[in-house]
């Protein structure tokens, strides 16, 4: 008889955004593993942003993301779930959203959305919540300047050229008892990738995340990105983006990820023309002889995305460690 050894390895996944559900998730989906996605919601911008402050809701729009990656569905009922109405009232709403807001509406509790979400997943995956409180998060910049609210992080209208020097969470909330459950009980957790601070950060900072990870048994693990985007990582090498993680975590982490090989600098400022968000590749010249650091070359087709499987095959290996 075959042993497999990555059966029942439980991995919990913390960020939001597009970059985790379509790297992470989707390299991981399939293998031998169980996967628990910790959600960022309490994005403030977009649709989830006006669904949130309109209903007085958790933001939608991650959890969908992570969703449509790990469901069972039909791809055109996917893509259905995924449209966004091009103009009239419900201009920029994304059809997944409305299904949410309307469910929690209907009996205005969220454990019976996450039973129904998580009985169409693939295996054994969940998907779960960071917080189900209201709270906004905010930035203070190196002048001192208060930027309150995801969207205007994640979107600077200030000036973008300041460092954020620190975040919190304002009102302080608490994190659902589950996903402590989750991160407690994981055999790996991995952080990113995805925005440092509008989106890692806002999971992180839920109070009892932090405690939940340092006190876990399991292999921490962060993903960093390819790029620096504009307010939020201005200039950023490898072990900028790991200073900040680990400065909120105050703790280490076992392994960090990165990419080693850079794109040419035309398939960068192809990939620039449609994301001016994004500015450069993130340097990892500073990395020297570590055994925590775990370079390799991550690009994916388009060169500017992580390969999901090249991914896959890394965290598998430090999971058989």
């Amino acid at each position: 008889m075959k042993f497999n050894l990555f059966s029942n390895k439980n991995i919990v996944c913390i960020g939001g955004g597009n970059a985790m559900p379509k790297t992470v998730l989707r390299g991981l989906k399939n293998k031998n593993v169980n996967l628990t996605v910790v959600s960022a919601v309490l994005d403030s911008g977009g649709s989830s942003g006006k669904l949130r402050k309109e209903y007085d809701i958790i933001s939608p729009g991650d959890l969908r993301r992570a969703f449509l990656e790990l469901c069972n569905l039909p791809e055109e009922e996917k893509e259905l779930l995924d449209f966004r109405f091009p103009e009239g009232e419900l201009s920029g709403h994304n059809l997944g959203n409305l299904l949410f807001t309307a469910s929690y509406l209907k009996d205005k509790k969220y454990g019976g959305i996450f039973k129904k979400m998580n009985s169409r997943l693939i295996g054994n995956h969940k998907i779960l919540p960071s917080t189900i409180s209201k709270s906004d998060l905010v930035a203070v910049l190196e002048n001192g300047e208060e930027i309150v609210g995801e969207a205007n992080i994640d979107i600077p209208k200030h000036n973008s050229k300041l460092r954020i020097k620190k975040l919190f969470l304002n009102p302080p909330v608490g994190a659902c008892p589950q996903t402590l459950r989750r991160i407690k009980n994981a055999d790996a957790i991995i952080i990113g990738p995805g925005d440092i601070f509008s989106s890692l950060m806002q999971v992180l900072l839920v109070d009892g995340i932090i405690d939940a990870i340092k006190n876990s048994k399991a292999k921490k693990i962060y993903i960093t990105n390819l790029m620096t985007k504009d307010g939020e990582s201005n200039n950023f090498s490898v072990k900028d983006f790991v200073f900040e993680i680990e400065n909120c975590l105050d703790s280490k982490v076992d392994y960090i990820i990165y990419n080693n090989n850079m794109a040419s600098q035309q398939i960068v400022d192809d990939y620039r023309k449609n994301n001016p968000q994004f500015l450069e590749m993130v340097d990892f010249s500073s990395v020297k002889d570590d055994d925590r650091y775990i370079g390799s070359d991550l690009l994916g087709e388009n060169g500017i995305v992580h390969s999901p499987e090249k991914l896959a095959q890394i965290i598998l290996k430090i999971c058989k460690q």
